[in-house]
């Protein structure tokens, strides 16, 4: 039986649409300026693995009369769920800029979590080839593996790229993603019952639970192209800023030690007390992060 979107994730679906970009289809919320802001650069909201756009609903709601734009990654969310494909995170790139291209978002500012963080790698690679085809005013990259060796990953990331991985990918529930994704918020910020159901919902509409397994392919591409992504990060020269949660399990402060080694001069706001999601967490501590950096930049 399908499962059926809450109510909180149904709002979420009436809050954007469909776009076909590139000949796929992905889902996009786009909440303009209102002029109370002028020149205030646009955030443009890339969301990680296995969740989607919903994860940052919180925090747009604390970012108000700026321009926003976030969306469903391919096979993510309300996008389209293709099958037997694994998740190409060149090919997101490529969509990412489709998007951009089709709601005429100019040099925004790129705010990255999770699996999003390599997109965001791949984006900073291809300016530095000269060949994005939009100007980035800068980039935020919060509580993502994108130094794979030094992560802690879960079971479940390491038994979905197993042989296993289909078999577990099936036999996927709500309870059981209940209880693995609350283990990645902190004790002090748990993650609600509404929260992860609405999660799970957007996780499981068109059998996408079903894909987990093709989904969970990033980290080995993290391993791939770590040379790729990791110079990007270290010689791109634009303005760039990690926000971490320490309590983090996965995106542990290992990462983000290596990632300082990477980018030492980059801007650094720790969230102490905060998890894995930390815009989930405490949405307005998470925003007013990316405020400050977005205004320092004007």
């Amino acid at each position: 039986m399908p499962t059926a979107l809450t109510p909180e994730a149904a709002a979420w679906r009436g809050a954007g649409r469909v776009v076909a970009v590139g000949g796929r289809r992905l889902f996009v919320v786009r909440r303009p300026a209102d002029g109370s802001r002028p020149g205030a650069p646009p955030l443009l909201l890339l969301h990680g693995f296995p969740t989607s756009s919903y994860d940052w609903r919180a925090t747009i709601e604390q970012l108000p009369g700026r321009d926003v734009l976030a969306l469903d990654l391919l096979g993510f969310g309300l996008s389209e769920k293709p099958r037997g494909e694994d998740n190409d995170l060149f090919r997101q790139a490529d969509l990412v800029e489709a998007v951009v291209a089709a709601e005429g978002l100019e040099a925004p500012i790129v705010v990255a979590h999770d699996m999003g963080t390599t997109v965001a790698n791949e984006l900073l690679a291809r300016d530095l080839e000269g060949r994005l085809s939009f100007p980035l005013a800068g980039v935020v990259l919060s509580n993502g593996s994108m130094v794979v060796e030094r992560a802690s990953l879960r079971p479940i990331q390491q038994l979905l790229r197993s042989p296993l991985g289909p078999l577990v990918a099936r036999l996927s529930n709500r309870r059981t993603f209940r209880r693995q994704l609350g283990a990645l918020f902190a004790s002090g910020h748990p993650l609600r019952r509404e929260e992860a159901d609405a999660m799970w919902s957007l996780v499981a509409h068109d059998a996408g639970q079903r894909t987990m397994h093709r989904l969970a392919s990033y980290n080995e591409q993290r391993v791939a192209h770590a040379a790729r992504w990791h110079g990007a990060l270290k010689a791109w020269p634009g303005r760039l800023a990690l926000v971490w949660g320490l309590r983090d399990p996965v995106a542990t402060t290992a990462v983000l030690d290596a990632l300082r080694e990477l980018r030492p001069g980059a801007e650094v706001t720790t969230l102490e007390d905060l998890g894995h999601y930390p815009q989930v967490e405490d949405p307005a501590r998470f925003a007013a992060a990316i405020a400050a950096f977005a205004d320092a930049g004007r």
